[in-house]
This record gives structure tokens, C-alpha cells and sequence, in this order.
């Protein structure tokens, strides 16, 4: 077989730059301070399904997913959310945002280079995850999702 010196050196230098991602733990932590102050942690959610939703301030297709996310939350009583605002804005800025576009669940904001250490980096926005009641991922989405896929995610996982 004879090999390419170009391509082997464009793969090692792809493998050198490319982010690691790490297969998450089987319960993920997470612990962030919300906007308003308070400290919303994962763990305490247990019992209850949670939506954990990256997104940022100029992706339009969670901009548009968030009114269904937060209408499903408020109508479903075992559902918590967190929303994690992955974007390196001013957090006045993202505040802004949130008043313009409210939302019925807290938000966090989470730094670019400082992505939640239990969570693999969004490659792409948005992405969701769905945490089932005992903690485990049930289901992860990238890209928009509404009440009905989200219904469907927790009836298939149940």
C-alpha cells in the first residue's frame, strides 16, 4: 500500500486540533448559577424529567424552540428545564435577551471555553438533552425540538 505523505500529515494534524470528546458519565453533574443569582444543580432534579438546552442569542432555530420548550415545561408537572445561554455576550446582555424572549425555567449562562465539565461541548446549536428521572441521559438532540418530540423522547424512555 502505498501511502500519501499529504493525507497521512492532514489526518495527524486533524487528529491534533480536534476536540476530545469524552463519553459522559452515566449520571452527569451539573451546577450552575442562574441569572437571577440562585444555584440550579442537576442533582436535585432527581425524580422529575429534566431538559438541559444549550443555545445562544444569535441562533435562531433556539430562539424559536424556546417558547415550545418552556410552554411543555409549564404543562408538564414532572418536567423541570435548565436553559444554558452557551455564549460569550455580556451577561447583561444575555439578560436583555431573556426579558425579550422570557422563558418559564432558569437560565445559566456557560462560557464557550468552560462548557459544563459532564457534557460534551454542543457541536453544533441547539442541543438538548433529556435527563430521565434517575439521572441517567435519556436522549440528546441537536438541533430544534418541540413539545410533541419531546413527549415522544419520554414515552419511548419510560
Amino acid at each position: 500500500m502505498k501511502w500519501h505523505k499529504p493525507s497521512v500529515l492532514a489526518l495527524f494534524a486533524f487528529l491534533a486540533v480536534a476536540p476530545a470528546f469524552a463519553a459522559m458519565p452515566a449520571h452527569p453533574a451539573l451546577r450552575v448559577t442562574t441569572l437571577d443569582g440562585k444555584t440550579w444543580n442537576l442533582a436535585a432534579q432527581r425524580g422529575h424529567w429534566v431538559i438541559v438546552n444549550f443555545w445562544a442569542t444569535w441562533c435562531v432555530p433556539c430562539i424559536k424552540e424556546m417558547p415550545a420548550i418552556s410552554a411543555f415545561v409549564s404543562s408538564h408537572p414532572d418536567v423541570r428545564a435548565i436553559g444554558l445561554a452557551y455564549d460569550d455576550s455580556p451577561v447583561a446582555q444575555i439578560r436583555a435577551f431573556v426579558g425579550k424572549h422570557p422563558v418559564s425555567y432558569p437560565v445559566a449562562q456557560v462560557m464557550l471555553d468552560k462548557s459544563p465539565k459532564d457534557f460534551d461541548p454542543p457541536r453544533g446549536l441547539p442541543t438538548t438533552y433529556l435527563i430521565a428521572p434517575d439521572g441517567t441521559v435519556a436522549r440528546r438532540f441537536l438541533g430544534p425540538i418541540d413539545g410533541k418530540v419531546l413527549a415522544a423522547a419520554i414515552k419511548t424512555a419510560k
